[in-house]
């Protein structure tokens, strides 16, 4: 893709304190991100996926500043943001906004949905007058497909998709080049998942948005990303466009991953991989490659040194040593289970 980026993330590392004892001394961190670098370019989707707890939220989060970093460089449209004062950084969070997870409680109860889109509008100083604030907003409602005249309701009169709906309007409401999408599907119900999933492609056409799609649905990422990033334990372990790694995953937590999809076709039959062990603790991950204490593959190598993120001829990027192996003998080569994935389908 030759379109510049418009987000950068170099090396992001986020470790929380663990605070303990009668003075509240650190007796340890989690490890939420722990080196993650990844690029996305304007007008793309790029997914975000992997297990609850893996540290794809707080990856988000950290781009989006909401709490200081431990370590890394997050770059916003050519721009480095991570070292940005508050005050240095307000301009530029318009170009930056975020729809949640939760449609409930991300909406203030006290605010009419009015009010609730003039306040980003009003914080940037984009309505050159309250005839222009009233445009921006009757525009907004348009984009999202609600009635004009719901502005003057209170958001627990809406559904869940409605309000998520609203959230989306107020993510627009700044004309932000990129979103962040932190589960932003994941709590309604089937059939609105569709219709969100399906608004924020026509918003992505017509207005040249692009998106960080935090999800675990692989299905919905199937249909709707360009590329995607596959995340477990802190580190990402693949990258790749979305053909390519549901066609052929390069990571053995990927194939697992694409296995667990639902088949909707209860004629194919699939080999289901299944992962021993649980994930282990973020608080002392384990040495050499995480992902080698749950891994069918796991060589001696795996357990003392760390794989690199690297690209092969295609560009498609994967952190495992048995990329290294003859080809021969690579088992990620040579034992492709059947997924639920149609490989070169449209985005």
């Amino acid at each position: 893709m030759n379109t510049p980026k418009i987000l950068e993330v170099i090396d992001l590392k986020k470790h929380f304190p663990i605070r303990g004892g009668l003075f509240g001394t650190t007796q340890g961190y989690v490890y939420a991100v722990d080196g993650v670098s990844f690029h996305i370019h304007k007008g793309e989707t790029l997914s975000l996926v992997g297990e609850s707890g893996c540290g794809k939220s707080t990856v988000g989060k950290a781009v989006l500043r909401l709490f200081p970093l431990t370590g890394g460089q997050v770059i916003l449209d050519g721009t480095r943001i991570d070292d940005m004062s508050a005050g240095t950084l307000r301009p530029l969070r318009r170009k930056i906004q975020v729809v949640f997870q939760d449609p409930f409680s991300s909406l203030n109860p006290r605010m009419k949905v009015r009010d609730i889109l003039a306040e980003p509008i009003r914080n940037f100083g984009l309505a050159r007058d309250a005839a222009d604030l009233e445009r921006r907003i009757g525009d907004l409602m348009d984009k999202v497909r609600l009635p004009r005249d719901a502005v003057n309701r209170w958001p627990h009169e809406f559904s869940g998709g409605q309000r998520q709906r609203i959230g989306i309007a107020r993510a627009l409401a700044a004309e932000p080049e990129l979103i962040v999408c932190d589960e932003a599907v994941s709590a309604l119900d089937v059939s609105v998942k569709a219709q969100i999933v399906n608004l924020l492609q026509d918003l992505q056409q017509e207005l040249g948005l692009a998106l960080l799609f935090i999800s675990h649905d692989l299905a919905i990422v199937e249909h709707m990303t360009h590329r995607v990033a596959v995340m477990y334990l802190g580190k990402i372990v693949e990258i790749a466009d979305k053909r390519s790694l549901f066609a052929a995953p390069r990571h053995p937590y990927t194939e697992a991953l694409l296995s667990a999809v639902p088949v909707p076709d209860p004629t194919v039959k699939r080999e289901r991989i299944i992962l021993k062990g649980d994930v282990p603790s973020p608080i002392r991950p384990p040495p050499g490659c995480r992902f080698h204490t749950r891994c069918p593959y796991a060589m001696e190598r795996c357990r003392r040194e760390e794989p690199e993120l690297r690209p092969d001829a295609s560009g498609h990027l994967a952190a495992c040593h048995l990329h290294d192996l003859p080809p021969a003998e690579n088992p990620l080569l040579n034992h492709r289970p059947p997924t639920a994935f149609r490989a070169g389908a449209p985005a």
